[in-house]
């Protein structure tokens, strides 16, 4: 049986640690380098958890920079099972308004300068070429799980949602916003390329809980998206997101995953084609 353990990673506004009972702080480093920040664990109920703040905790990594892989490997090193990540993103659709929250089915990768694989060639790097299937590219079963339970919580959930991923730190012109909306995107943001494609090779079951705080700059009756309503739009919603993550951790808790933890780790050894 695999001892299910949940990685949760913290957007913006969202790494607080008082949410865990027996917290402990843990400082690591990979063959990647060094995560955005200290690992900081607990429990919520009876389900053991880390906590990591994907910007570090003074918010001072830009999306680009973030080591992405260095904060999936080390969330898998410490026998995290699933990882849970919030972020906050801007709605191209008139009728996903700011507040509501989206949980990402899949992705458009828009980013330019990141690492998005394990299997780069290098010395310390696992070996092999690796072509990850990114179809589904979230992980059903938990992504059901957290549908249900901001359902139950009574909140304003999609249940599925495109997100357009920008390389950022910029926010998008109205031109590239009118663009997205075209391709079919539902929401826009910096963060989920890479780490959604990591999650997968790791063999990680991976949901993104995305928050709506702007409407990007498409809307001509809305003000543009800036800093300052990103942050008090997450601000007003921060305790919705938290009591969300701490319903799916006990929901996911109460289930047995070995057959979908064994079907993520077996896809990850069947996409590798080195050959011995």
């Amino acid at each position: 049986m695999f001892p299910v353990k949940v990685g949760i990673i913290g957007g913006s506004g969202l790494d607080n640690p008082d949410i865990f009972k027996s917290r402990s702080e843990k400082r690591v480093t990979t063959i990647f380098g060094d995560p955005s920040d200290i690992l900081i664990e607990g429990t919520l109920g009876d389900v053991p958890c880390v906590l990591l703040a994907r910007h570090g905790r003074k918010h001072n990594i830009n999306p680009t920079n973030v080591n992405y892989r260095a904060n999936i490997w080390a969330l898998k090193e410490i026998g995290c099972t699933h990882v849970i990540v919030s972020a906050a993103v801007g709605s191209l659709l008139e009728d996903f308004r700011p507040g509501e929250f989206v949980i990402l089915n899949n992705f458009i990768d828009r980013t330019t300068k990141r690492f998005s694989t394990f299997y780069d060639g290098q010395s310390k790097s696992p070996k092999g070429v690796t072509h990850i299937p990114m179809e589904p590219a979230f992980c059903e079963r938990t992504r059901q799980i957290v549908i249900d339970a901001g359902q139950s919580l009574g909140l304003n959930v999609h249940d599925e949602g495109t997100i357009v991923v920008i390389e950022g730190p910029r926010f998008s012109t109205k031109a590239e916003s009118l663009m997205y909306r075209q391709w079919g995107g539902h929401v826009v943001g910096m963060t989920t390329v890479p780490e959604v494609i990591l999650a997968k090779e790791a063999g990680l079951c991976y949901s993104a809980i995305a928050l709506i705080t702007d409407y990007d700059c498409w809307k001509a009756d809305f003000s543009a998206v800036n800093v300052e309503k990103v942050e008090e739009t997450f601000k007003e919603n921060v305790k919705k997101v938290t009591d969300l993550i701490i319903e799916v951790v006990t929901r996911i808790g109460k289930d047995n995953w070995d057959d979908t933890i064994k079907e993520k780790r077996d896809t990850v050894t069947k996409a590798n084609m080195m050959r011995e």
